[in-house]
């Protein structure tokens, strides 16, 4: 399968326009319909209708293998491009919101005392966003947070070739509205809140679909959905009652207006863990063992 067909697709897909693609990829129209009609030969199947332009079942089949094949063709080529290049003295770190704690700012400052002349660039992104960027080497180095039983990795999208090691762990807790009944209580049983109003943050707070997993329910329907990486916003919002949020318990002490109250069962963890190539830049092991430290 030739992967400038199956960019081709993807953009004629994401556009739903031949027109629209090809002023994207900088080809013709009649060059898109060429590659269209080409890979559908080479699969022997339709896979865009062209009248409204949308993909067909097989393309929708299809396209839920095309980005992450493009995507490992891409870390391929970038870590080709690693193994080959000469390294400045720079570090890019990808993280999401609740790994920019503290430590990692302590661990910044250990190794650029050691190294004054190093570049660092931070990106805040999503959880899905980091592994991404990482693979299509935009970041040296990734930073991933999320909720897992204590022996467990993360459940993260498919890493391909990277590493990944756990650099943290904290308590998780439920984050309530000051005044609300449970703000009462010791602690809180996940499977006791799975009928309750919860925000749905899942590139800030705990994921809805890992609290689902964890208490193997179907519940945890959100009330509200709240996009972006402002963890301020998601204290905000639950201090309005839109919802309850899973956080760890650093990153809930101090949000005003609401209660953290610890989750007591399942036992689970809030584990941030670091994810970069086989053959990291040399600056990657320094900030993990002063992560460690």
């Amino acid at each position: 399968m030739d992967p400038h067909l199956l960019r081709t697709f993807v953009a004629v897909v994401d556009n739903r326009s031949f027109s629209a693609a090809a002023a994207e990829l900088g080809y013709t129209q009649s060059a898109v319909s060429q590659h269209i009609a080409a890979l559908e030969a080479d699969l022997g199947t339709p896979l865009v209708r062209r009248r409204p332009v949308a993909p067909t079942g097989a393309g929708e089949r299809l396209m839920e293998h095309a980005r992450p094949l493009l995507l490992r063709l891409e870390a391929a080529r970038v870590d080709i491009a690693r193994f080959r290049a000469t390294r400045p003295a720079r570090l890019t770190i990808a993280a999401t919101p609740l790994a920019l704690t503290p430590a990692l700012a302590r661990a910044l400052a250990r190794i650029r005392s050691r190294a004054p002349g190093l570049a660092v660039s931070l990106h805040v992104l999503g959880r899905e966003a980091v592994p991404a960027a990482v693979m299509a080497g935009d970041a040296d180095v990734g930073l991933v947070d999320g909720a897992a039983a204590p022996s467990d990795p993360l459940p993260l999208p498919d890493p391909g070739p990277l590493a990944t090691v756990a650099v943290a762990e904290e308590p998780l807790v439920v984050l309530l509205p000051a005044g609300h009944p449970l703000t009462r209580r010791r602690s809180l049983r996940l499977a006791d809140l799975s009928d309750a109003h919860w925000l749905d943050a899942p590139d800030t707070a705990i994921p809805l679909a890992q609290l689902r997993a964890a208490a193997r329910s179907d519940g945890f329907r959100p009330q509200v959905v709240c996009r972006g990486t402002d963890i301020r916003g998601v204290g905000t919002l639950v201090a309005s009652r839109h919802g309850l949020a899973a956080l760890p318990l650093a990153a809930a002490a101090g949000l005003p207006g609401t209660v953290a109250v610890p989750l007591s069962a399942p036992r689970l963890v809030h584990r941030t863990e670091a994810l970069h190539p086989a053959d990291p830049a040399a600056t990657v092991p320094e900030l993990l063992a002063a992560l460690g430290q």
